[in-house]
């Protein structure tokens, strides 16, 4: 079977604010290694990372998934595209917009509120039943458990009450590069097995240990 036949899982990756898709980010190289197994893998600069509109990048996300569709999608989120994302799944109750999703370090509302260039993703009043008829192979939550984005904690403001499967990644901050998160073998895995646990970064201050859900 060729690499690209259309049954293998098309790859999504969301970035965050003021994200720029730098050099060694650990989606810049997901991104990478997926492309050069031959998976087909999109990782879209959405538009105006530093002051971004929730109107524009829910059109840039349609444009990406009416692109993708009748594939499998394995959608994978950092930081603020963890919000885009939820937005995305509230406006289409019960409509199945993915195979898998990963929702890595999320931003709590709350501090989204707290700045006026990301305000309007703060709040998307999702359910747990809307992130479960969106991505029927399921959605997982990847956090810190020291993330200044998220200080109540993200398996309080996330995990508990939308139902999701997580790992607790100790002192690992915002999963960033500032965190130590460039090469991040484990994201790669999870992308090609949904059965892996998601594990630190070597270089990351928590390598070596995780909390599982």
């Amino acid at each position: 079977m060729p690499l690209d036949a259309p049954d293998r899982p098309a790859f999504l990756l969301l970035h965050g604010w003021q994200h720029h898709r730098p050099d060694g980010h650990w989606l810049r190289r997901l991104d990478g290694r997926l492309s050069d197994a031959g998976h087909d893998s999109s990782y879209p600069q959405l538009p105006d990372p530093d002051r971004p509109d929730l109107p524009a990048w829910l059109d840039a996300l349609d444009e990406r998934l009416t692109a993708l569709r009748g594939r499998e999608i394995v959608v994978v989120c950092h930081s603020l595209g963890c919000l885009l994302w939820l937005h995305a799944v509230a406006r289409r109750p019960g409509r199945v917009l993915a195979g898998r999703v990963l929702l890595v370090a999320p931003p709590a509302p709350q501090t989204a509120a707290g700045h006026p260039e990301i305000a309007a993703f703060a709040h998307s009043g999702v359910t747990a039943r809307d992130v479960a008829a969106a991505a029927p192979g399921g959605t997982r939550l990847v956090a810190s458990d020291n993330d200044p984005y998220c200080p109540e904690g993200a398996l309080a403001v996330f995990a508990t009450p939308l139902g999701l499967d997580s790992d607790l990644l100790p002192g690992s901050a915002h999963l960033d590069l500032d965190a130590g998160y460039g090469p991040w073998p484990a994201v790669l895995d999870w992308c090609l097995d949904p059965a892996v646990r998601v594990v630190p970064a070597a270089s990351s201050p928590g390598a070596g240990h995780v909390v599982a859900d």
